[in-house]
């Protein structure tokens, strides 16, 4: 595959005006007091079909033949690449066919189907899904849509980086999330192009670092141990040797990887302090950034990929991120097993300003004396202080509290 080029991004953009939304750039006070640098996001959760991912399917799709465009094509995704096929197709007027892990959510299954493409649920992960794609191009002669490993694709991904230097021209870092690296891949040749001098960050899940390993080590890693990740849009368990080679070597500055506590913390204050809901995928630019371990200019752009998240988990997120920001907290007692108790505890925390959100008794745990209770709470307080407030004031009424081991 040749190396996509200034002049073919540019090439992408003329296609795709008046398809994709310019989506917007924002500064965000909060993030710019909490990173120590002007902070902007730029919001392709906001693009068509939530993710920045339409801008290559549809620039690749315009690049068939009008007999390849007859054949219809193939992809395989969980989700948001499967999406931006099924839209670029209908907008083109060909025939796709998706197909998508057992495992994916209905949500996802759902809008894809609904954007007018044909959805095969196959295989239990994604690669087995993929596997099954590349059979159905062979045998029935769809064109193979690939996620990143393409070179139209690549040159559509570039675009977003060519919006933000409509309006801006000045950033010293992008951090952009990496999963294929087909965004940061298109991003960074523009990045380059303009100011050679301005860094450009890449994130990864640390359960699935496959990129991020390769550019420490400067080698890919076979067989490299991977875990399920609420940043499932950027999990690729075999990173490609290509796109390594012909791009994230090259052009990249600087590869990190977050845990599955900095993306909830991210996802949680986008939500709070900028009223953006954004992905897994989509926000580890924004848990990278809130590490305190980067190295910043003046000036940053975070890219907010998607914003497709799945409503069964986003509770899961929210307390996983409440509780690491210290604004939910859980919290065990013994007391004397005598009437009353619990309404005098309650009382307590209620007076000390703490949210009782959840209460569970047990008399019969293991270690708790014949006249003895725990209880446990699930507090929503305002901080770290507030519960060392908490936790000093129950101590000094005589209550034991059982501290995490």
């Amino acid at each position: 595959m040749n190396t996509v080029t200034m002049k073919d991004i540019l090439k992408a953009a003329e296609a795709l005006q008046g398809v994709v939304h310019k989506t917007p750039i924002d500064y965000s006070r909060n993030f710019s007091t909490m990173a120590g640098s002007e902070v902007f996001l730029k919001k392709e959760n906001e693009q068509k079909t939530g993710s920045f991912k339409i801008r290559g399917a549809y620039n690749k799709i315009l690049s068939l033949t009008d007999e390849e465009k007859k054949r219809g094509v193939v992809a395989c995704s969980a989700g948001n690449h499967a999406q931006g096929v099924a839209l670029s197709a209908s907008l083109a007027g060909i025939q796709a066919t998706i197909v998508m892990p057992k495992a994916a959510p209905l949500v996802k299954v759902s809008a894809t189907r609904d954007y007018g493409a044909d959805v095969i649920l196959h295989g239990s992960i994604y690669d087995e899904a993929s596997d099954h794609a590349k059979q159905l191009a062979k045998e029935k002669g769809y064109v193979f849509v690939h996620p990143f490993e393409d070179f139209h694709v690549i040159a559509g991904q570039g675009t977003v980086a060519l919006e933000i230097w409509e309006d801006f021209s000045d950033f010293d870092t992008f951090i952009v999330p990496v999963g294929g690296g087909g965004l940061i891949s298109g991003v960074a040749t523009v990045v380059k192009a303009r100011n050679p001098k301005c860094r450009v960050i890449g994130v990864q899940a640390a359960r699935s670092p496959g990129m991020a390993t390769a550019f420490q080590q400067k080698q890919i890693i076979k067989d490299l141990k991977t875990s399920p990740t609420i940043a499932d849009g950027i999990a690729v368990k075999h990173p490609s040797p290509m796109m390594y080679e012909q791009y994230i070597s090259r052009l990249i500055d600087e590869m990190v990887t977050v845990t599955e506590d900095d993306i909830a913390e991210a996802i949680v204050l986008l939500m709070e302090r900028t009223k953006t809901v954004v992905e897994g995928a989509g926000a580890v630019g924004v848990a990278a950034l809130l590490t305190g371990k980067l190295q910043l200019g003046a000036k940053t752009c975070v890219v907010l990929s998607g914003g497709n998240i799945d409503m069964n988990l986003i509770e899961k997120i929210i307390d996983r991120g409440l509780s690491r920001h210290g604004r939910i907290v859980r919290l065990s007692v013994i007391v004397p097993d005598v009437p009353g108790n619990l309404n005098r505890l309650t009382a307590l925390l209620a007076s000390l300003g703490a949210n009782i959100m959840h209460v569970g008794h047990d008399r019969i745990d293991e270690g708790l004396g014949l006249m003895e209770t725990r209880i446990d709470f699930t507090l929503e307080v305002n901080g770290f202080e507030q519960v060392k407030h908490i936790k000093e004031t129950l101590y000094s009424s005589g209550i034991r509290i059982l501290e995490k081991q």
